[in-house]
């Protein structure tokens, strides 16, 4: 898994060279650059300590591409493995790009003391997960697909980061992770459909409002559920993309732009955020697929409501959002809460 996510960022980051010093990297008549974003969401953020913990995302966004199998903005790498996926990149758009990330999340109960199985709370898991994503786009209309796969259990280091972390800032380590999930690879299909409704463009003044639809499903042993919601924004200078909110799959400059901001250029705005999912299955909650393992009375319905600020200045741009989750199982004790710092740079 080490392996696979070193080759992974490798290819990006050859991909990030060469399209710096490669000025054929165009769409229409504006050149737009790759991007590197890094999150940070934790539930400290929201004061607790429990349910989904820590998690950290580092992702490489391509620039706009013609298409993923001769683009010269890709290295050969990239090329080769997008004509071995076909099935997944989408043709036929205005817009395109390939995004990689790499992603760690631990999720842990509520009592940190307890060395025995707590039976009525969650289990202990950590997830090791790398991806490869095509976003498409025709005008306002977004689609997006992702290939998420990693490892859930002990391989995925979820013990030994949170112990870390915990010592830095001097709190007390969790003490049940000798009851967490099995190893097991995991491996997801994401794809969702995106609508942006805008109030015009910033020919008529830097201050507007937009909002972003969408709806979509996951399948796979990691996930597998149903999902649809919205993001509206308000603010100076908005970009021209899908959603701030760092948890969707196409959000935090990761979807094609037809515009780049100045270099001088200032923006801020505000965003609020809600999703719904009916979940079939997951295996945070759930437990192994293929193994006895903890498992908790799964919530079939479970929704998301965020709110956050994002701002932007020339190649920068820093986000800060909270979260609030509903109940993910029967006898939660508490509704989830957590927060996120995300920070972006095109290069």
């Amino acid at each position: 898994m080490r392996r696979t996510a070193l080759l992974l960022f490798a290819l990006l980051a050859a991909a990030t060279a060469h399209a710096g010093e490669d000025t054929t990297c165009v769409t229409g008549h504006t050149k737009l650059p790759p991007t590197v974003n890094f999150r940070v969401d934790n539930d400290l953020f929201g004061g607790q300590d429990q349910g989904y913990s820590n998690g950290v995302q580092l992702t490489l966004v391509s620039p706009n591409l013609v298409d993923y199998t001769d683009d010269p903005c890709l290295p050969r790498l990239a090329r080769w493995i997008n004509r071995h996926v076909s099935a997944l990149t989408p043709e036929g758009f205005e817009q395109q790009n390939m995004v990689v990330s790499f992603a760690q999340g631990i999720f842990t109960p509520t009592d940190y003391s307890r060395h025995d199985l707590i039976e009525d709370d969650r289990p202990y898991a950590g997830a090791l997960l790398a991806s490869l994503g095509y976003n498409a786009r025709n005008g306002d209309e977004l689609r997006t697909t992702q290939l998420q796969f990693g490892i859930v259990g002990p391989s995925a280091y979820g013990k030994q980061v949170q112990n870390e972390i915990h010592k830095l800032l001097g709190d007390e380590t969790f003490q049940g992770w000798d009851n967490q999930l099995h190893d097991e690879p995991v491996l997801r299909l994401v794809h969702e459909r995106m609508r942006r409704y805008s109030a015009g463009d910033e020919e008529n003044g830097p201050w507007g409002w937009d909002a972003i639809t969408h709806y979509g499903g996951s399948v796979g042993n990691l996930a597998t559920y149903a999902n649809a919601g919205a993001e509206w924004r308000f603010g100076r200078h908005l970009p021209d993309d899908f959603g701030s909110t760092p948890l969707r799959p196409a959000g935090e400059n990761t979807a094609p732009t037809r515009k780049v901001r100045g270099p001088n250029q200032f923006g801020a705005h505000l965003f609020l955020t809600v999703d719904a999912r009916w979940v079939l299955y997951d295996i945070t909650l759930d437990g192994n697929t293929f193994r006895d393992s903890h498992r908790v009375d799964k919530r079939a319905l479970v929704a998301d409501a965020g709110y956050g600020l994002a701002f932007m200045y020339g190649r920068w741009k820093f986000a800060l959002a909270r979260y609030h989750r509903t109940r993910e199982f029967e006898g939660q004790k508490q509704t989830p809460v957590f927060g996120s710092f995300t920070i972006s740079r095109s290069l």
